[in-house]
Protein backbone atom coordinates (compact mmCIF):
# COMPACT_ATOMS: atom_id res chain seq x y z
CA UNK A 1 0.00 0.00 0.00
CA UNK A 2 2.58 2.34 1.11
CA UNK A 3 4.82 1.29 -2.45
CA UNK A 4 1.26 2.35 -4.22
CA UNK A 5 1.34 5.93 -2.27
CA UNK A 6 4.69 6.15 -3.45
CA UNK A 7 3.76 5.83 -6.90
CA UNK A 8 1.07 7.92 -7.33
CA UNK A 9 2.96 10.92 -5.60
CA UNK A 10 5.28 10.03 -8.24
CA UNK A 11 3.14 10.00 -11.39
CA UNK A 12 1.31 12.98 -9.85
CA UNK A 13 4.85 14.64 -9.81
CA UNK A 14 5.23 14.31 -13.12
CA UNK A 15 2.03 15.45 -14.68
CA UNK A 16 2.26 18.85 -12.71
CA UNK A 17 6.09 19.04 -14.93
CA UNK A 18 4.53 18.47 -17.52
CA UNK A 19 1.54 20.69 -17.60
CA UNK A 20 4.08 23.45 -15.76
CA UNK A 21 6.25 22.78 -18.95
CA UNK A 22 3.95 22.82 -21.55
CA UNK A 23 1.49 25.87 -20.58
CA UNK A 24 2.75 29.03 -21.98
CA UNK A 25 3.28 31.71 -19.42
CA UNK A 26 1.26 34.71 -19.33
CA UNK A 27 2.54 37.43 -21.31
CA UNK A 28 4.15 40.47 -19.11
CA UNK A 29 2.37 43.72 -19.33
CA UNK A 30 4.18 46.15 -20.65
CA UNK A 31 5.55 49.66 -19.72
CA UNK A 32 2.75 51.67 -17.81
CA UNK A 33 0.95 53.92 -20.25
CA UNK A 34 -1.42 57.20 -19.37
CA UNK A 35 -4.07 58.08 -21.77
CA UNK A 36 -3.86 60.92 -23.93
CA UNK A 37 -0.87 59.41 -25.97
CA UNK A 38 -0.75 62.53 -28.06
CA UNK A 39 -2.49 66.34 -26.36
CA UNK A 40 -1.88 68.61 -29.21
CA UNK A 41 -3.30 67.96 -32.45
CA UNK A 42 -4.16 64.35 -31.68
CA UNK A 43 -7.13 64.39 -34.17
CA UNK A 44 -7.60 60.87 -36.29
CA UNK A 45 -5.48 58.70 -35.43
CA UNK A 46 -2.97 55.60 -36.95
CA UNK A 47 -0.32 53.98 -35.03
CA UNK A 48 1.69 51.02 -35.74
CA UNK A 49 3.98 48.70 -34.07
CA UNK A 50 7.15 47.95 -36.14
CA UNK A 51 10.72 46.59 -36.15
CA UNK A 52 10.70 47.59 -32.41
CA UNK A 53 8.89 50.64 -31.99
CA UNK A 54 5.48 52.28 -32.26
CA UNK A 55 4.84 55.20 -34.82
CA UNK A 56 2.26 57.65 -34.78
CA UNK A 57 0.98 60.09 -36.88
CA UNK A 58 -2.38 62.13 -36.84
CA UNK A 59 -4.01 65.36 -38.63
CA UNK A 60 -2.44 68.79 -38.83
CA UNK A 61 -4.64 70.98 -40.23
CA UNK A 62 -1.90 72.30 -41.96
CA UNK A 63 0.34 71.29 -44.89
CA UNK A 64 2.76 69.30 -42.83
CA UNK A 65 2.43 65.84 -41.92
CA UNK A 66 4.48 64.78 -38.38
CA UNK A 67 5.26 61.80 -36.57
CA UNK A 68 6.24 60.37 -33.43
CA UNK A 69 8.14 56.95 -32.57
CA UNK A 70 8.81 55.36 -29.39
CA UNK A 71 9.96 51.82 -27.95
CA UNK A 72 7.20 52.17 -25.65
CA UNK A 73 3.06 53.38 -25.81
CA UNK A 74 3.70 55.67 -23.11
CA UNK A 75 6.48 57.22 -24.67
CA UNK A 76 4.50 58.55 -27.39
CA UNK A 77 3.46 61.17 -24.80
CA UNK A 78 6.63 62.97 -25.14
CA UNK A 79 7.77 61.71 -27.74
CA UNK A 80 9.66 64.24 -30.45
CA UNK A 81 7.03 65.73 -33.57
CA UNK A 82 8.95 64.94 -36.75
CA UNK A 83 8.25 66.26 -40.02
CA UNK A 84 7.88 63.80 -42.65
CA UNK A 85 6.59 65.82 -44.81
CA UNK A 86 5.73 68.89 -46.63
CA UNK A 87 3.93 70.23 -49.48
CA UNK A 88 3.93 73.46 -51.12
CA UNK A 89 1.83 72.76 -54.31
CA UNK A 90 -1.26 74.99 -54.01
CA UNK A 91 -3.77 72.43 -54.52
CA UNK A 92 -3.07 70.31 -51.71
CA UNK A 93 -0.78 71.87 -48.79
CA UNK A 94 -4.03 72.71 -46.37
CA UNK A 95 -6.20 70.73 -44.10
CA UNK A 96 -3.87 67.67 -44.02
CA UNK A 97 -6.22 65.37 -42.89
CA UNK A 98 -6.22 61.43 -41.46
CA UNK A 99 -2.65 59.89 -42.36
CA UNK A 100 -2.79 56.70 -42.41
CA UNK A 101 0.72 54.23 -43.48
CA UNK A 102 0.15 51.22 -44.56
CA UNK A 103 3.37 48.46 -45.96
CA UNK A 104 2.66 47.06 -48.98
CA UNK A 105 5.18 45.52 -51.54
CA UNK A 106 7.95 46.11 -49.36
CA UNK A 107 7.56 49.81 -48.78
CA UNK A 108 5.74 52.24 -46.66
CA UNK A 109 2.28 54.12 -48.29
CA UNK A 110 1.04 57.08 -46.73
CA UNK A 111 -2.31 57.93 -47.23
CA UNK A 112 -3.68 61.44 -46.72
CA UNK A 113 -6.47 63.90 -47.53
CA UNK A 114 -5.62 67.66 -47.58
CA UNK A 115 -7.29 71.27 -49.54
CA UNK A 116 -6.17 73.22 -52.06
CA UNK A 117 -4.81 76.61 -50.36
CA UNK A 118 -7.17 79.68 -50.62
CA UNK A 119 -10.35 77.67 -50.78
CA UNK A 120 -12.53 77.66 -48.02
CA UNK A 121 -12.98 74.43 -46.28
CA UNK A 122 -14.17 72.14 -47.15
CA UNK A 123 -15.42 71.01 -50.76
CA UNK A 124 -11.05 70.84 -52.35
CA UNK A 125 -10.66 67.56 -49.98
CA UNK A 126 -9.23 65.03 -52.36
CA UNK A 127 -7.42 61.90 -51.37
CA UNK A 128 -3.13 61.85 -51.86
CA UNK A 129 -0.60 58.64 -51.85
CA UNK A 130 3.43 59.10 -51.23
CA UNK A 131 5.74 56.39 -51.05
CA UNK A 132 8.81 55.82 -48.88
CA UNK A 133 12.67 55.34 -50.84
CA UNK A 134 12.82 51.65 -48.38
CA UNK A 135 11.37 50.42 -45.07
CA UNK A 136 11.83 53.22 -42.84
CA UNK A 137 8.28 54.84 -42.05
CA UNK A 138 9.39 57.72 -41.25
CA UNK A 139 10.38 57.97 -44.90
CA UNK A 140 11.69 59.86 -46.58
CA UNK A 141 8.59 60.05 -48.63
CA UNK A 142 7.80 61.22 -52.54
CA UNK A 143 4.72 62.26 -54.06
CA UNK A 144 2.67 59.38 -56.10
CA UNK A 145 -0.30 60.66 -56.90
CA UNK A 146 -3.81 62.02 -56.29
CA UNK A 147 -6.68 58.94 -56.00
CA UNK A 148 -10.34 60.27 -56.85
CA UNK A 149 -13.20 58.59 -58.41
CA UNK A 150 -15.28 59.86 -61.79
CA UNK A 151 -18.27 59.50 -59.45
CA UNK A 152 -17.64 61.24 -56.20
CA UNK A 153 -19.10 64.97 -55.76
CA UNK A 154 -18.25 67.18 -55.62
CA UNK A 155 -15.34 67.07 -58.34
CA UNK A 156 -13.69 63.79 -56.45
CA UNK A 157 -14.10 65.09 -52.56
CA UNK A 158 -12.91 61.90 -50.97
CA UNK A 159 -11.29 61.46 -47.21
CA UNK A 160 -10.25 59.17 -44.71
CA UNK A 161 -8.43 56.46 -47.11
CA UNK A 162 -7.52 52.87 -46.19
CA UNK A 163 -6.43 49.98 -47.32
CA UNK A 164 -8.71 46.47 -47.77
CA UNK A 165 -6.76 43.18 -48.41
CA UNK A 166 -9.22 40.53 -49.74
CA UNK A 167 -8.99 37.70 -51.81
CA UNK A 168 -5.68 38.36 -53.13
CA UNK A 169 -5.87 41.88 -53.87
CA UNK A 170 -6.04 45.36 -52.61
CA UNK A 171 -9.19 47.90 -52.33
CA UNK A 172 -9.25 51.68 -51.19
CA UNK A 173 -11.50 52.44 -49.00
CA UNK A 174 -12.69 56.19 -48.10
CA UNK A 175 -15.56 58.23 -47.17
CA UNK A 176 -17.34 60.44 -49.68
CA UNK A 177 -20.49 61.19 -51.49
CA UNK A 178 -21.35 59.16 -54.88
CA UNK A 179 -23.76 61.11 -57.41
CA UNK A 180 -24.81 64.09 -54.64
CA UNK A 181 -25.98 61.32 -52.11
CA UNK A 182 -25.09 61.15 -48.19
CA UNK A 183 -21.32 60.78 -46.83
CA UNK A 184 -20.92 57.33 -46.95
CA UNK A 185 -18.61 54.64 -47.30
CA UNK A 186 -17.07 54.06 -50.50
CA UNK A 187 -14.51 51.58 -52.09
CA UNK A 188 -12.83 50.96 -55.20
CA UNK A 189 -10.07 47.99 -56.44
CA UNK A 190 -6.36 49.20 -57.29
CA UNK A 191 -3.94 47.74 -59.48
CA UNK A 192 -0.81 48.59 -57.00
CA UNK A 193 -0.49 50.66 -53.92
CA UNK A 194 -0.89 54.15 -55.61
CA UNK A 195 -2.97 53.38 -58.72
CA UNK A 196 -7.18 52.61 -58.94
CA UNK A 197 -8.31 49.69 -61.23
CA UNK A 198 -11.47 51.71 -61.52
CA UNK A 199 -12.47 55.40 -61.52
CA UNK A 200 -16.08 54.97 -60.47
CA UNK A 201 -16.45 53.89 -56.47
CA UNK A 202 -19.06 51.97 -55.11
CA UNK A 203 -21.02 52.62 -51.66
CA UNK A 204 -20.91 50.08 -49.25
CA UNK A 205 -22.46 51.89 -46.10
CA UNK A 206 -24.86 54.93 -46.27
CA UNK A 207 -25.91 56.48 -43.02
CA UNK A 208 -29.43 55.14 -42.45
CA UNK A 209 -30.00 54.37 -38.61
CA UNK A 210 -30.65 57.34 -36.44
CA UNK A 211 -27.36 56.57 -34.29
CA UNK A 212 -25.50 57.29 -37.53
CA UNK A 213 -27.03 60.59 -38.37
CA UNK A 214 -26.57 63.06 -35.32
CA UNK A 215 -26.27 66.26 -36.02
CA UNK A 216 -25.77 65.34 -39.61
CA UNK A 217 -25.94 61.70 -41.61
CA UNK A 218 -22.32 60.79 -41.54
CA UNK A 219 -20.38 57.62 -42.42
CA UNK A 220 -16.35 57.93 -42.46
CA UNK A 221 -12.95 56.76 -41.65
CA UNK A 222 -13.29 53.04 -42.43
CA UNK A 223 -10.70 50.31 -40.79
CA UNK A 224 -10.56 46.59 -41.34
CA UNK A 225 -9.72 44.07 -38.72
CA UNK A 226 -8.69 40.97 -39.48
CA UNK A 227 -9.68 37.96 -36.90
CA UNK A 228 -9.59 34.03 -37.30
CA UNK A 229 -10.57 34.58 -41.20
CA UNK A 230 -13.19 36.89 -40.77
CA UNK A 231 -12.98 40.51 -41.99
CA UNK A 232 -14.29 43.34 -40.17
CA UNK A 233 -14.67 47.16 -40.85
CA UNK A 234 -15.22 50.23 -37.82
CA UNK A 235 -16.56 53.09 -39.29
CA UNK A 236 -17.17 56.68 -37.34
CA UNK A 237 -20.92 57.57 -37.75
CA UNK A 238 -23.01 60.91 -37.33
CA UNK A 239 -21.08 64.19 -37.02
CA UNK A 240 -17.71 64.81 -35.57
CA UNK A 241 -19.01 67.87 -34.24
CA UNK A 242 -21.35 66.25 -32.02
CA UNK A 243 -20.98 63.90 -28.51
CA UNK A 244 -22.05 61.32 -29.94
CA UNK A 245 -19.89 60.61 -32.74
CA UNK A 246 -19.08 57.35 -32.76
CA UNK A 247 -17.86 53.67 -33.89
CA UNK A 248 -20.33 51.13 -36.32
CA UNK A 249 -18.88 48.01 -37.43
CA UNK A 250 -19.63 46.33 -40.68
CA UNK A 251 -18.51 42.51 -41.77
CA UNK A 252 -17.27 41.03 -45.12
CA UNK A 253 -20.22 38.25 -45.25
CA UNK A 254 -20.07 37.89 -48.69
CA UNK A 255 -16.82 37.16 -51.22
CA UNK A 256 -16.77 40.34 -53.41
CA UNK A 257 -16.42 43.47 -51.55
CA UNK A 258 -17.55 45.61 -54.20
CA UNK A 259 -20.72 44.46 -53.71
CA UNK A 260 -22.71 46.19 -50.86
CA UNK A 261 -24.98 42.83 -50.34
CA UNK A 262 -21.31 41.26 -49.20
CA UNK A 263 -21.49 43.63 -46.26
CA UNK A 264 -23.23 43.16 -43.45
CA UNK A 265 -23.90 45.92 -40.63
CA UNK A 266 -24.10 45.57 -37.38
CA UNK A 267 -27.52 47.21 -35.76
CA UNK A 268 -26.08 48.65 -33.02
CA UNK A 269 -22.99 51.38 -32.02
CA UNK A 270 -19.40 49.29 -31.12
CA UNK A 271 -17.86 51.95 -29.14
CA UNK A 272 -19.93 55.02 -27.72
CA UNK A 273 -19.64 58.01 -25.69
CA UNK A 274 -19.34 57.62 -21.77
CA UNK A 275 -20.56 60.55 -19.62
CA UNK A 276 -19.33 58.72 -16.51
CA UNK A 277 -15.76 58.35 -17.88
CA UNK A 278 -15.82 61.95 -19.18
CA UNK A 279 -15.25 60.93 -23.03
CA UNK A 280 -17.02 62.22 -25.58
CA UNK A 281 -17.14 61.73 -29.48
CA UNK A 282 -14.65 58.58 -29.53
CA UNK A 283 -14.08 57.64 -32.67
CA UNK A 284 -12.13 57.73 -36.32
CA UNK A 285 -10.07 54.42 -34.83
CA UNK A 286 -7.30 51.83 -35.75
CA UNK A 287 -6.03 49.33 -34.97
CA UNK A 288 -2.50 47.43 -33.54
CA UNK A 289 -0.91 44.75 -32.13
CA UNK A 290 1.19 44.34 -29.03
CA UNK A 291 4.81 43.32 -29.50
CA UNK A 292 4.42 39.91 -28.46
CA UNK A 293 1.54 39.53 -30.63
CA UNK A 294 -1.00 38.57 -28.23
CA UNK A 295 -2.95 41.85 -27.56
CA UNK A 296 -5.32 43.78 -29.73
CA UNK A 297 -5.40 47.07 -29.40
CA UNK A 298 -7.63 50.14 -30.34
CA UNK A 299 -6.56 53.99 -31.24
CA UNK A 300 -8.66 56.76 -31.78
CA UNK A 301 -9.30 60.56 -31.24
CA UNK A 302 -12.05 61.68 -28.46
CA UNK A 303 -13.19 64.63 -26.82
CA UNK A 304 -13.19 65.41 -22.88
CA UNK A 305 -16.25 67.80 -23.48
CA UNK A 306 -19.78 67.35 -24.99
CA UNK A 307 -18.70 70.09 -27.03
CA UNK A 308 -15.19 69.61 -28.42
CA UNK A 309 -16.33 69.32 -31.77
CA UNK A 310 -13.99 68.41 -34.82
CA UNK A 311 -10.99 70.61 -34.15
CA UNK A 312 -7.64 70.11 -32.37
CA UNK A 313 -9.71 69.51 -28.86
CA UNK A 314 -9.21 65.96 -29.95
CA UNK A 315 -6.79 63.86 -28.27
CA UNK A 316 -5.35 60.69 -29.16
CA UNK A 317 -6.16 57.63 -27.13
CA UNK A 318 -5.54 53.83 -26.69
CA UNK A 319 -6.75 51.09 -24.83
CA UNK A 320 -6.61 46.84 -25.20
CA UNK A 321 -9.61 45.18 -26.72
CA UNK A 322 -11.44 41.72 -26.05
CA UNK A 323 -12.82 39.33 -28.42
CA UNK A 324 -16.61 37.99 -27.73
CA UNK A 325 -17.63 33.85 -27.22
CA UNK A 326 -19.17 34.69 -31.11
CA UNK A 327 -15.62 35.55 -32.92
CA UNK A 328 -16.83 39.68 -32.87
CA UNK A 329 -14.93 42.39 -31.49
CA UNK A 330 -15.51 43.24 -27.90
CA UNK A 331 -14.35 47.60 -27.62
CA UNK A 332 -15.83 48.10 -24.33
CA UNK A 333 -16.11 51.76 -23.27
CA UNK A 334 -13.70 53.77 -23.40
CA UNK A 335 -11.68 54.83 -21.10
CA UNK A 336 -11.13 57.89 -18.46
CA UNK A 337 -8.07 60.16 -19.79
CA UNK A 338 -5.88 59.91 -16.11
CA UNK A 339 -4.84 56.95 -14.47
CA UNK A 340 -2.19 54.23 -15.12
CA UNK A 341 -2.65 51.36 -17.13
CA UNK A 342 -0.77 48.06 -18.24
CA UNK A 343 1.15 48.72 -21.16
CA UNK A 344 0.83 46.28 -24.47
CA UNK A 345 2.28 42.97 -23.52
CA UNK A 346 5.91 42.24 -24.62
CA UNK A 347 7.58 46.11 -24.30
CA UNK A 348 11.15 45.30 -22.88
CA UNK A 349 12.70 48.77 -23.31
CA UNK A 350 12.49 51.75 -21.40
CA UNK A 351 10.13 54.52 -21.70
CA UNK A 352 12.37 57.32 -23.01
CA UNK A 353 11.89 60.87 -20.89
CA UNK A 354 14.45 62.47 -23.51
CA UNK A 355 16.81 62.64 -25.96
CA UNK A 356 20.38 63.54 -26.80
CA UNK A 357 21.33 65.03 -30.27
CA UNK A 358 24.02 63.60 -31.78
CA UNK A 359 25.75 65.00 -34.77
CA UNK A 360 26.46 63.06 -37.83
CA UNK A 361 29.02 64.59 -38.44
CA UNK A 362 31.15 64.53 -35.53
CA UNK A 363 29.32 61.79 -33.17
CA UNK A 364 29.59 64.46 -30.78
CA UNK A 365 26.28 65.82 -28.26
CA UNK A 366 24.55 69.05 -28.54
CA UNK A 367 25.72 70.19 -25.02
CA UNK A 368 25.06 73.62 -22.93
CA UNK A 369 28.65 74.75 -21.91
CA UNK A 370 29.16 73.64 -18.42
CA UNK A 371 25.99 72.75 -17.35
CA UNK A 372 25.28 76.41 -16.40
CA UNK A 373 21.82 77.98 -16.08
CA UNK A 374 22.55 81.27 -17.34
CA UNK A 375 20.65 82.99 -19.68
CA UNK A 376 23.62 83.45 -22.85
CA UNK A 377 25.03 80.38 -21.84
CA UNK A 378 26.79 78.95 -25.33
CA UNK A 379 25.54 75.43 -27.02
CA UNK A 380 28.59 73.40 -28.58
CA UNK A 381 29.33 69.95 -28.95
CA UNK A 382 31.11 67.84 -26.55
CA UNK A 383 31.58 63.90 -26.45
CA UNK A 384 28.72 62.04 -24.84
CA UNK A 385 28.69 61.67 -21.55
CA UNK A 386 25.14 60.98 -20.59
CA UNK A 387 25.07 64.19 -18.64
CA UNK A 388 22.16 65.92 -17.70
CA UNK A 389 22.93 69.14 -19.99
CA UNK A 390 23.06 66.89 -22.89
CA UNK A 391 19.50 65.40 -22.64
CA UNK A 392 17.07 67.51 -24.14
CA UNK A 393 13.19 67.38 -23.75
CA UNK A 394 11.58 68.36 -27.17
CA UNK A 395 8.12 69.47 -26.32
CA UNK A 396 5.33 69.70 -28.81
CA UNK A 397 3.79 73.37 -28.90
CA UNK A 398 0.56 72.26 -31.52
CA UNK A 399 1.75 74.99 -34.39
CA UNK A 400 3.85 72.11 -35.85
CA UNK A 401 6.98 73.13 -34.03
CA UNK A 402 8.76 72.42 -31.08
CA UNK A 403 11.30 73.67 -28.30
CA UNK A 404 13.93 71.98 -27.37
CA UNK A 405 14.55 71.85 -22.95
CA UNK A 406 17.66 71.29 -22.00
CA UNK A 407 17.17 68.76 -19.01
CA UNK A 408 19.66 69.89 -17.07
CA UNK A 409 18.96 73.77 -16.83
CA UNK A 410 15.60 74.24 -17.84
CA UNK A 411 16.51 76.68 -20.50
CA UNK A 412 15.80 76.45 -24.24
CA UNK A 413 17.58 76.38 -27.36
CA UNK A 414 17.62 80.15 -29.04
CA UNK A 415 18.97 81.86 -31.61
CA UNK A 416 20.90 84.86 -30.33
CA UNK A 417 19.06 88.53 -31.04
CA UNK A 418 16.75 86.32 -32.89
CA UNK A 419 19.03 86.79 -36.03
CA UNK A 420 18.04 85.56 -39.21
CA UNK A 421 21.89 85.76 -40.34
CA UNK A 422 24.28 82.33 -41.59
CA UNK A 423 26.39 81.93 -38.36
CA UNK A 424 24.29 83.35 -35.35
CA UNK A 425 25.01 81.83 -32.38
CA UNK A 426 22.89 79.42 -30.76
CA UNK A 427 22.73 79.71 -27.07
CA UNK A 428 20.43 78.83 -24.17
CA UNK A 429 17.86 81.29 -22.71
CA UNK A 430 14.87 81.15 -20.93
CA UNK A 431 11.84 80.40 -22.55
CA UNK A 432 9.86 84.07 -24.20
CA UNK A 433 7.57 81.81 -26.19
CA UNK A 434 8.89 83.68 -30.09
CA UNK A 435 9.74 82.49 -33.05
CA UNK A 436 13.26 82.22 -32.66
CA UNK A 437 13.03 79.47 -29.74
CA UNK A 438 10.59 77.11 -32.09
CA UNK A 439 11.90 74.92 -34.17
CA UNK A 440 11.09 72.58 -36.82
CA UNK A 441 12.57 68.60 -36.69
CA UNK A 442 12.00 67.90 -40.25
CA UNK A 443 13.40 64.03 -41.16
CA UNK A 444 16.45 63.96 -43.50
CA UNK A 445 17.48 60.47 -44.22
CA UNK A 446 17.30 56.88 -42.15
CA UNK A 447 18.51 55.97 -38.72
CA UNK A 448 16.70 58.64 -36.85
CA UNK A 449 18.54 61.92 -38.16
CA UNK A 450 17.01 65.64 -38.71
CA UNK A 451 17.68 69.02 -39.49
CA UNK A 452 16.67 71.38 -36.63
CA UNK A 453 15.22 73.98 -38.60
CA UNK A 454 15.01 77.84 -36.81
CA UNK A 455 11.28 78.59 -37.10
CA UNK A 456 12.32 82.61 -37.18
CA UNK A 457 15.01 82.05 -39.47
CA UNK A 458 14.40 79.17 -41.54
CA UNK A 459 18.17 78.23 -40.72
CA UNK A 460 19.83 74.87 -39.38
CA UNK A 461 21.75 73.84 -36.38
CA UNK A 462 25.01 73.27 -37.85
CA UNK A 463 28.80 72.69 -36.10
CA UNK A 464 30.59 75.02 -37.01
CA UNK A 465 33.45 74.61 -40.32
CA UNK A 466 32.22 70.96 -39.69
CA UNK A 467 34.67 70.31 -37.03
CA UNK A 468 34.94 67.58 -34.85
CA UNK A 469 36.32 68.74 -31.52
CA UNK A 470 34.86 68.74 -28.24
CA UNK A 471 33.51 72.66 -27.84
CA UNK A 472 33.20 73.18 -32.00
CA UNK A 473 30.16 76.25 -31.67
CA UNK A 474 26.85 75.05 -33.26
CA UNK A 475 25.12 78.06 -34.84
CA UNK A 476 22.90 78.49 -37.52
CA UNK A 477 23.59 78.36 -41.37
CA UNK A 478 21.87 77.91 -44.46
CA UNK A 479 20.77 73.85 -45.18
CA UNK A 480 23.32 72.50 -47.15
CA UNK A 481 22.51 69.00 -46.69
CA UNK A 482 25.96 67.91 -44.96
CA UNK A 483 26.64 65.78 -41.64
CA UNK A 484 27.39 68.33 -39.82
CA UNK A 485 23.97 69.60 -40.22
CA UNK A 486 22.51 66.67 -39.29
CA UNK A 487 21.35 65.21 -35.28
CA UNK A 488 20.22 61.79 -34.33
CA UNK A 489 17.51 61.49 -31.93
CA UNK A 490 18.59 58.82 -28.87
CA UNK A 491 15.77 58.57 -26.29
CA UNK A 492 17.43 58.60 -23.09
CA UNK A 493 15.53 57.84 -19.53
Amino acid sequence: MRRMRRMLVCVFAVLLALVSTTQPAAAADGRPYTNPLKSTKGADPWLEYYNGDYYLITTTFTGVLGMRKSPTLAGLATAPTVQVWSDTTSTRNTNIWAPEIHFLDGKWYLYYSAGQSGVACCDSQRTHVLESAGTDPMGPYTYKGSLTGSNLTPGGWLIDASILKANGRLYLLGSGFVNGGAQSLVIAPMSNPYTLASSAFTVISSPTLSWERSGSPVNEAPEPLYHDGRTFLTYSASSCQTADYKLGQLELTGSDPLNPASWTKKQTPVFQRSDASGVYGPGHNGFFTSPDGTENWIVYHANSSANGGCGNARTTRAQEFTWNADGTPNFGTPVALGGTRPGPSGETAATPTSYTLVNRGSGKCLDVEGGNTANGTNVFQWTCTGGANQKWRIEDLGDDTSRLVNVGTGGVLDAAECSTADGADLRQWSWLNNKCQRYRLVYTATDDHVRIVNENSGKVADVANCGTANGTDVRQWSWLNNTCQQWRLVPTT
